[in-house]
């Protein structure tokens, strides 16, 4: 366990931040450039001691982390998993974050966990499983949560609202906050013919804590149309920079993170894709 008396952060900076890969311990330590915070996926760190907790209790003596979870399966029919919960509670009591984010998405079903994080429905009937399920993770876990936008390939004929309206009344209904990930937003809009720029306009920003900037794979659909698969396996396009410069032109500075977790390149690469989020971040007007 780490030392709960050990300096903590309680907030992130509106400044660049990576996902946090231990191969780049001995980088991050070294000199971070412009990367001020760290983010690590929950379920990578729900063991006990060793290695990887020890790497931890360094890095945040020096840096703010944020945690962001993978598995609890927000939108799923079924209650969450108690033992996942409990699990999740003691990563951020004896860590501390700044800022603790799941994903709109579900990904089980009966006692199976899928490795994808598939996409809803927006309706009413899972507006109101989605804040409840939102504001029980908050009571077991003590804090706020940060609720990510999907990234989508198709939409639900049912759906009877928009992912931006459905966003923002799960918000208002369980307290939470929202996590904007731009590449989600470019990936969603490509794939289902939308403008992206409209969707940033609709947003509900004044209740994003956190953005996420990262990469795509680019295919075609069965028609020859362009199919985005989101990887975060490669560099941010230029079509998301400007998607990004746009939405924090509106928002003001917030937390961006660069997500980067296959084909993980080597710590100078990273560096550089949290400089370029550093430039446009100091050309905001003061």
């Amino acid at each position: 366990m780490l030392d709960a008396t050990r300096h903590s952060f309680d907030q992130l900076p509106n400044r660049p931040g990576v996902g946090y890969k231990p191969q780049h311990f001995t980088d991050i330590m070294k000199d971070a450039g412009p990367v001020e915070w760290l983010e690590i996926h929950a379920e990578n760190y729900m063991g006990q001691g060793g290695r990887p907790h020890a790497q931890l209790r360094a890095l945040s003596e020096k840096f703010a982390f944020s945690v962001h979870g993978v598995g609890l399966s927000i939108g799923g029919e079924k209650p969450l998993d108690k033992d996942h919960l409990a699990r999740l509670r003691d990563l951020v009591s004896w860590l501390n974050p700044a800022r603790f984010s799941e994903h709109l998405a579900w990904s089980t079903h009966d006692s199976h966990f899928l490795n994808d994080l598939l996409p809803l429905p927006y309706t009413a009937d899972t507006l109101s499983r989605v804040a409840d399920h939102v504001s029980e993770v908050q009571d077991v876990v003590g804090r706020q949560m940060l609720l990510e936008n999907p990234s989508s390939y198709l939409a639900f004929s049912e759906s009877t609202m928009a992912e931006t309206d459905f966003l923002n009344d799960v918000a208002e209904r369980s307290g939470c906050g929202l996590l904007l990930d731009v590449n989600n937003v470019f990936v969603s809009a490509t794939n289902q013919k939308m403008n992206a720029y409209a969707y940033i306009d609709a947003f509900p920003l004044d209740k994003v804590g956190e953005i996420h900037l990262g990469g795509h794979d680019e295919d075609e659909d069965d028609l020859g149309a362009p199919l985005l698969i989101d990887s975060h396996g490669a560099e941010v396009v230029d079509p998301v920079w400007s998607l990004y410069h746009y939405t924090i032109a509106k928002s003001g500075p917030r937390p961006t993170l660069i997500e980067w977790d296959t084909d993980v390149p080597e710590w100078p690469v990273l560096a550089a894709e949290a400089s370029r989020a550093a430039k446009i971040l100091d050309r905001l007007p003061a």
